[in-house]
């Protein structure tokens, strides 16, 4: 559980246009890392990259090497739905599956890998997400009920209940509050703060005070110009990317003197 991710060298394309150029980070396992930067730079594109989700694009390819723990995941003969269940995603709006119950909703990715289990297994595994994710206590008297019948914030802490359900080693957060209210933001930045003791999480964010809050290292991607590609400028302790950061396109970006 919870693995460290490595980039080196990494470029990600659509089709012949290059989209990220040149990404080198290691992200510690059981830490938040934070990726903010102006819309357009790459970051979003970057965190698809790591569980392969980018490449369901149609021409979509990155080259260079992603390592989990030392293993690439680009590899030949590496099956992408299996870094799928190793690296959970959960996007920008919550979207858990409409049709399904609560209950289904958790099991759904375990029903996906063919997986057979007893009751009482299943019961286990959905009780131990919905508490992984602080939803239990809401939602233990309707698991029958439709997962769309809960509120944003609700339906959002589903979809990640839903992604610990298949025990991954990372989770990936596409602005996961950016559709929500301030309450809910504020449980799912204290939940955040929670999974980091057993999986490793990088969020992307356009709210620099909830990368402030929630994440142990931050990094700063930018972008030279509209059809230019997104650059990792820099990446640090995020206390060091806030108040002392060592180049000037952070600063400008951090103090909101542009994007």
């Amino acid at each position: 559980m919870s693995k460290r991710i490595e980039a080196i060298d990494l470029n990600v394309y659509y089709g012949n246009f290059l989209a990220v150029e040149g990404v080198n980070i290691n992200i510690e396992p059981r830490s938040v890392t934070a990726f903010i930067g102006p819309s357009g730079c790459g970051k979003t594109t970057f965190l698809r990259t790591i569980n392969r989700m980018h490449e369901v694009l149609p021409g979509a390819r990155a080259e260079g090497r992603l390592l989990l723990d030392g293993e690439d995941v680009y590899a030949t003969g590496v099956d992408p739905v299996t870094v799928r269940t190793q690296v959970g995603m959960v996007f920008q709006r919550p979207n858990p599956f409409p049709t399904m119950s609560i209950r289904d909703n958790i099991l759904a990715g375990h029903k996906l890998n063919g997986a057979r289990m007893s009751r009482s297994e299943a019961d286990g595994i959905v009780e131990k997400s919905l508490r992984g994710a602080n939803l239990w206590n809401e939602v233990k008297d309707r698991l029958d009920k439709p997962g769309s019948g809960l509120s944003g914030g609700q339906q959002q802490r589903l979809c990640i209940a839903r992604s610990i359900a298949v025990e991954p080693d990372v989770i990936l957060m596409d602005e996961p509050c950016s559709a929500l209210d301030p309450i809910s933001t504020l449980a799912i930045e204290d939940l955040i703060n929670e999974l980091k003791n057993e999986f490793t999480v990088v969020i992307v964010t356009h709210n620099m005070q909830q990368a402030a809050r929630v994440a142990d290292k931050t990094a700063f991607f930018n972008i030279a110009g509209t059809g230019k590609p997104g650059k990792l400028i820099e990446y640090d302790e995020t206390s060091v990317i806030f108040n002392n950061p060592a180049n000037k396109q952070t600063e400008d970006y951090v103090s909101g003197r542009f994007g």
